[in-house]
Protein backbone atom coordinates (compact mmCIF):
# COMPACT_ATOMS: atom_id res chain seq x y z
CA UNK A 1 0.00 0.00 0.00
CA UNK A 2 2.51 2.61 -1.13
CA UNK A 3 1.68 6.63 -0.81
CA UNK A 4 3.48 8.39 -4.25
CA UNK A 5 4.26 11.90 -3.63
CA UNK A 6 4.71 14.14 -7.05
CA UNK A 7 4.93 17.67 -6.37
CA UNK A 8 7.27 19.84 -4.57
CA UNK A 9 10.32 18.20 -3.53
CA UNK A 10 11.48 20.34 -0.69
CA UNK A 11 8.03 20.02 1.05
CA UNK A 12 8.48 16.26 -0.36
CA UNK A 13 11.04 15.61 2.49
CA UNK A 14 8.55 17.23 4.90
CA UNK A 15 5.94 14.71 3.62
CA UNK A 16 8.88 11.33 4.10
CA UNK A 17 9.37 12.80 7.56
CA UNK A 18 6.05 13.31 8.99
CA UNK A 19 4.41 10.16 7.25
CA UNK A 20 7.60 8.10 9.06
CA UNK A 21 6.26 9.52 12.06
CA UNK A 22 2.96 8.99 12.08
CA UNK A 23 2.32 5.98 9.43
CA UNK A 24 5.72 4.06 9.75
CA UNK A 25 3.96 1.12 8.66
CA UNK A 26 2.64 2.73 5.33
CA UNK A 27 5.63 2.94 2.55
CA UNK A 28 6.66 6.28 1.17
CA UNK A 29 8.34 7.17 -2.01
CA UNK A 30 8.68 10.14 -3.95
CA UNK A 31 8.64 10.81 -7.44
CA UNK A 32 10.64 9.89 -9.64
CA UNK A 33 11.56 6.91 -7.26
CA UNK A 34 8.33 5.08 -7.78
CA UNK A 35 9.80 1.51 -6.34
CA UNK A 36 6.82 -1.25 -7.94
CA UNK A 37 4.33 0.63 -9.57
CA UNK A 38 1.92 -2.26 -9.03
CA UNK A 39 1.82 -1.07 -5.03
CA UNK A 40 0.70 2.27 -5.31
CA UNK A 41 -2.45 2.38 -4.38
CA UNK A 42 -2.06 6.36 -3.34
CA UNK A 43 -0.89 9.32 -5.77
CA UNK A 44 -0.61 12.99 -4.02
CA UNK A 45 0.45 15.45 -6.77
CA UNK A 46 0.22 18.50 -8.14
CA UNK A 47 0.91 17.77 -11.91
CA UNK A 48 -0.11 14.07 -12.47
CA UNK A 49 2.29 11.86 -14.57
CA UNK A 50 1.03 10.62 -17.70
CA UNK A 51 -1.12 7.41 -18.33
CA UNK A 52 -1.79 7.06 -14.75
CA UNK A 53 -4.07 4.44 -15.19
CA UNK A 54 -1.66 2.01 -17.27
CA UNK A 55 1.37 3.34 -14.63
CA UNK A 56 -0.31 2.32 -11.55
CA UNK A 57 -2.62 -0.34 -12.61
CA UNK A 58 -3.64 -1.18 -8.49
CA UNK A 59 -4.30 2.97 -8.15
CA UNK A 60 -7.26 3.39 -5.63
CA UNK A 61 -6.94 7.02 -4.75
CA UNK A 62 -5.95 10.51 -6.18
CA UNK A 63 -5.03 13.77 -4.18
CA UNK A 64 -3.99 17.38 -5.16
CA UNK A 65 -1.88 18.46 -3.27
CA UNK A 66 -3.37 22.07 -3.70
CA UNK A 67 -7.05 23.06 -2.84
CA UNK A 68 -7.77 22.64 -6.67
CA UNK A 69 -7.94 20.38 -9.52
CA UNK A 70 -8.06 21.76 -13.00
CA UNK A 71 -4.55 20.94 -13.36
CA UNK A 72 -5.63 17.37 -13.66
CA UNK A 73 -7.20 15.84 -16.94
CA UNK A 74 -10.07 14.18 -15.53
CA UNK A 75 -10.75 12.18 -18.59
CA UNK A 76 -7.36 10.50 -18.30
CA UNK A 77 -8.54 9.14 -14.73
CA UNK A 78 -10.99 6.32 -14.52
CA UNK A 79 -13.71 7.03 -13.34
CA UNK A 80 -14.22 4.75 -10.38
CA UNK A 81 -10.97 6.63 -8.83
CA UNK A 82 -12.00 9.68 -6.12
CA UNK A 83 -9.93 12.35 -6.49
CA UNK A 84 -9.67 14.09 -3.69
CA UNK A 85 -8.91 17.95 -3.40
CA UNK A 86 -6.28 18.93 -0.12
CA UNK A 87 -8.86 20.59 2.75
CA UNK A 88 -6.20 20.89 5.12
CA UNK A 89 -6.36 24.08 7.38
CA UNK A 90 -2.71 25.51 6.52
CA UNK A 91 -4.32 26.39 2.60
CA UNK A 92 -7.50 28.63 4.43
CA UNK A 93 -5.05 30.10 7.02
CA UNK A 94 -2.52 31.25 4.43
CA UNK A 95 -5.02 32.64 1.51
CA UNK A 96 -7.41 34.23 4.27
CA UNK A 97 -4.63 36.03 5.39
CA UNK A 98 -3.00 37.01 1.65
CA UNK A 99 -7.12 37.98 0.84
CA UNK A 100 -7.16 40.36 3.94
CA UNK A 101 -3.80 42.11 2.75
CA UNK A 102 -5.06 42.55 -0.76
CA UNK A 103 -8.60 43.86 0.24
CA UNK A 104 -7.08 46.06 3.15
CA UNK A 105 -4.26 47.20 0.36
CA UNK A 106 -6.94 48.04 -2.13
CA UNK A 107 -9.37 50.04 0.63
CA UNK A 108 -6.67 51.74 1.82
CA UNK A 109 -5.20 53.04 -1.81
CA UNK A 110 -2.13 51.13 -1.13
CA UNK A 111 -0.95 50.87 -4.63
CA UNK A 112 -1.51 54.80 -5.29
CA UNK A 113 0.92 55.61 -2.44
CA UNK A 114 3.52 53.11 -3.41
CA UNK A 115 3.63 54.84 -7.03
CA UNK A 116 3.51 58.44 -5.07
CA UNK A 117 6.53 57.21 -3.31
CA UNK A 118 8.31 56.42 -6.43
CA UNK A 119 7.33 59.51 -8.17
CA UNK A 120 8.43 61.58 -4.71
CA UNK A 121 5.29 62.68 -4.59
CA UNK A 122 3.41 63.52 -0.55
CA UNK A 123 -0.56 63.72 -1.73
CA UNK A 124 -3.04 62.48 0.52
CA UNK A 125 -5.87 60.57 -0.15
CA UNK A 126 -8.91 60.84 2.03
CA UNK A 127 -9.97 57.84 3.64
CA UNK A 128 -13.14 56.30 2.96
CA UNK A 129 -14.33 53.94 6.06
CA UNK A 130 -14.44 50.24 5.95
CA UNK A 131 -18.46 50.56 6.60
CA UNK A 132 -19.15 52.02 3.24
CA UNK A 133 -16.49 49.97 1.17
CA UNK A 134 -18.89 46.80 -0.20
CA UNK A 135 -16.61 43.61 -0.36
CA UNK A 136 -18.22 40.98 -2.40
CA UNK A 137 -16.73 37.30 -2.74
CA UNK A 138 -17.05 35.10 -5.70
CA UNK A 139 -17.07 31.90 -4.54
CA UNK A 140 -18.71 30.39 -1.44
CA UNK A 141 -16.58 27.03 -0.14
CA UNK A 142 -13.94 26.71 1.99
CA UNK A 143 -12.17 29.13 1.23
CA UNK A 144 -14.89 31.67 0.40
CA UNK A 145 -16.26 31.62 3.88
CA UNK A 146 -13.25 31.62 5.86
CA UNK A 147 -12.20 35.30 4.20
CA UNK A 148 -15.35 36.31 4.75
CA UNK A 149 -15.23 35.15 8.64
CA UNK A 150 -12.43 37.11 9.04
CA UNK A 151 -13.20 40.21 7.13
CA UNK A 152 -15.79 40.71 9.45
CA UNK A 153 -13.92 42.10 11.46
CA UNK A 154 -13.12 45.19 9.69
CA UNK A 155 -17.26 46.44 9.38
CA UNK A 156 -16.57 46.28 5.60
CA UNK A 157 -20.77 45.46 4.41
CA UNK A 158 -19.81 41.47 2.85
CA UNK A 159 -21.75 40.25 -0.17
CA UNK A 160 -20.98 36.62 -1.28
CA UNK A 161 -21.96 34.81 -4.76
CA UNK A 162 -21.99 31.03 -5.59
CA UNK A 163 -23.63 28.68 -8.14
CA UNK A 164 -25.63 26.69 -5.25
CA UNK A 165 -27.26 28.58 -2.08
CA UNK A 166 -25.28 29.05 0.56
CA UNK A 167 -26.84 31.54 4.16
CA UNK A 168 -23.37 32.77 5.67
CA UNK A 169 -24.49 34.95 9.04
CA UNK A 170 -23.64 38.61 8.59
CA UNK A 171 -23.01 38.08 4.62
CA UNK A 172 -25.72 39.24 1.67
CA UNK A 173 -25.67 35.71 -0.50
CA UNK A 174 -26.21 35.52 -3.95
CA UNK A 175 -26.78 32.06 -5.91
CA UNK A 176 -26.80 31.22 -9.47
CA UNK A 177 -26.13 33.25 -12.92
CA UNK A 178 -29.40 35.97 -12.72
CA UNK A 179 -28.47 36.94 -9.48
CA UNK A 180 -24.60 37.50 -10.96
CA UNK A 181 -25.68 41.54 -12.32
CA UNK A 182 -27.05 42.59 -8.87
CA UNK A 183 -24.31 40.96 -6.87
CA UNK A 184 -21.57 43.03 -8.89
CA UNK A 185 -23.34 46.18 -8.92
CA UNK A 186 -22.33 46.28 -5.34
CA UNK A 187 -19.16 45.35 -4.92
CA UNK A 188 -16.37 48.34 -4.63
CA UNK A 189 -13.78 45.53 -3.85
CA UNK A 190 -14.30 42.39 -5.87
CA UNK A 191 -12.70 38.66 -4.52
CA UNK A 192 -12.69 35.56 -7.42
CA UNK A 193 -12.15 33.02 -5.23
CA UNK A 194 -13.97 30.80 -7.81
CA UNK A 195 -12.71 26.99 -9.02
CA UNK A 196 -11.96 27.02 -13.01
CA UNK A 197 -14.26 25.26 -15.19
CA UNK A 198 -15.71 25.68 -18.44
CA UNK A 199 -18.17 27.99 -16.91
CA UNK A 200 -15.88 30.25 -15.07
CA UNK A 201 -12.92 30.90 -17.49
CA UNK A 202 -13.18 34.23 -18.76
CA UNK A 203 -15.53 35.15 -16.15
CA UNK A 204 -13.52 38.54 -15.15
CA UNK A 205 -14.21 39.80 -18.51
CA UNK A 206 -15.11 43.40 -20.10
CA UNK A 207 -18.99 42.67 -19.25
CA UNK A 208 -18.39 41.97 -15.49
CA UNK A 209 -15.85 44.92 -15.28
CA UNK A 210 -19.03 47.01 -16.79
CA UNK A 211 -21.16 46.34 -13.80
CA UNK A 212 -19.00 46.96 -11.28
CA UNK A 213 -19.27 50.30 -9.25
CA UNK A 214 -16.73 53.19 -11.27
CA UNK A 215 -13.44 53.01 -9.82
CA UNK A 216 -13.78 48.89 -7.88
CA UNK A 217 -10.93 47.03 -7.18
CA UNK A 218 -10.00 43.19 -7.67
CA UNK A 219 -8.44 40.75 -6.27
CA UNK A 220 -7.91 37.33 -8.47
CA UNK A 221 -6.66 34.05 -6.39
CA UNK A 222 -8.90 32.08 -8.38
CA UNK A 223 -7.00 30.91 -11.94
CA UNK A 224 -5.30 33.08 -13.98
CA UNK A 225 -7.75 31.93 -17.05
CA UNK A 226 -10.57 33.43 -15.24
CA UNK A 227 -9.04 36.69 -16.12
CA UNK A 228 -9.66 38.29 -19.63
CA UNK A 229 -6.46 39.69 -20.12
CA UNK A 230 -7.18 42.60 -22.84
CA UNK A 231 -10.48 43.44 -20.89
CA UNK A 232 -8.61 43.84 -17.61
CA UNK A 233 -5.82 46.51 -19.24
CA UNK A 234 -8.82 48.10 -20.68
CA UNK A 235 -10.84 48.75 -17.36
CA UNK A 236 -7.94 50.02 -15.69
CA UNK A 237 -6.71 52.40 -17.68
CA UNK A 238 -10.39 53.80 -18.75
CA UNK A 239 -10.80 54.03 -14.57
CA UNK A 240 -13.51 51.41 -14.59
CA UNK A 241 -11.37 49.48 -12.09
CA UNK A 242 -8.86 51.25 -9.96
CA UNK A 243 -6.49 48.60 -8.84
CA UNK A 244 -6.09 45.06 -8.66
CA UNK A 245 -3.91 42.18 -6.82
CA UNK A 246 -3.14 38.76 -8.79
CA UNK A 247 -1.41 36.40 -7.48
CA UNK A 248 -2.47 34.59 -10.52
CA UNK A 249 -2.06 34.86 -14.25
CA UNK A 250 -1.49 32.95 -17.66
CA UNK A 251 0.81 31.62 -18.34
CA UNK A 252 2.73 31.34 -15.16
CA UNK A 253 5.51 32.66 -14.89
CA UNK A 254 4.69 35.59 -16.74
CA UNK A 255 6.92 36.16 -19.55
CA UNK A 256 9.42 39.28 -19.31
CA UNK A 257 8.09 42.35 -20.45
CA UNK A 258 4.25 41.67 -20.01
CA UNK A 259 2.67 44.65 -19.22
CA UNK A 260 1.45 42.68 -15.77
CA UNK A 261 5.20 43.52 -14.34
CA UNK A 262 4.75 47.14 -14.47
CA UNK A 263 1.60 48.61 -14.37
CA UNK A 264 1.30 50.80 -11.60
CA UNK A 265 -1.91 50.01 -10.60
CA UNK A 266 -1.56 46.03 -10.11
CA UNK A 267 0.63 44.55 -7.13
CA UNK A 268 1.46 40.91 -8.60
CA UNK A 269 2.76 37.89 -6.96
CA UNK A 270 3.98 34.46 -7.69
CA UNK A 271 0.85 31.77 -6.96
CA UNK A 272 1.55 31.33 -3.49
CA UNK A 273 -1.63 33.14 -1.73
CA UNK A 274 -2.26 29.99 0.47
CA UNK A 275 0.44 27.09 0.13
CA UNK A 276 -0.27 23.59 1.67
CA UNK A 277 1.32 22.86 4.64
CA UNK A 278 3.02 19.27 4.95
CA UNK A 279 1.96 18.69 8.40
CA UNK A 280 -1.45 19.18 8.68
CA UNK A 281 -1.87 17.92 4.77
CA UNK A 282 -0.05 14.69 6.21
CA UNK A 283 -2.92 14.26 8.77
CA UNK A 284 -5.31 15.10 6.03
CA UNK A 285 -4.23 12.67 3.45
CA UNK A 286 -3.97 9.87 6.25
CA UNK A 287 -7.46 10.40 7.66
CA UNK A 288 -8.95 9.76 3.64
CA UNK A 289 -6.65 6.93 3.12
CA UNK A 290 -8.26 5.60 6.61
CA UNK A 291 -11.82 6.60 5.20
CA UNK A 292 -11.78 5.09 2.39
CA UNK A 293 -10.65 1.95 3.48
CA UNK A 294 -13.34 1.75 5.64
CA UNK A 295 -15.51 2.59 2.91
CA UNK A 296 -17.06 6.72 4.20
CA UNK A 297 -17.50 9.38 2.56
CA UNK A 298 -14.69 11.38 1.67
CA UNK A 299 -14.16 15.03 2.41
CA UNK A 300 -12.39 17.08 -0.40
CA UNK A 301 -14.23 13.98 -3.28
CA UNK A 302 -14.06 16.12 -6.42
CA UNK A 303 -17.26 16.10 -8.17
CA UNK A 304 -16.48 14.83 -11.74
CA UNK A 305 -19.48 16.06 -13.16
CA UNK A 306 -19.09 20.33 -11.49
CA UNK A 307 -14.93 20.02 -11.98
CA UNK A 308 -14.98 20.89 -8.27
Amino acid sequence: MTVLYKANMVRGAEWARFFAERAPDVPFRLWPDIGDPAEVRYLVAWVPPDNIATTFPNLELVFSVGAGVDQFDATKLPPHIPLVRMLEPGIAETMVEYVTMAVLALHRDLLHFISQQKEQVWREIRITPAKRRRVGVMGLGQLGQAVLDRLKAFDFPLLGWNRSPREIEGVTCYAGTDTLPGFLAQADILVCLLPLTDETRGILNADLFARLPRGAGLVNVGRGPHLVQADFLAALDSGALSGAVLDVAEPEPLPAGHPFWSHPRILLTPHNASMTTPDTAVDFVLDVIARHRRGDDLPGRVDRSRGY
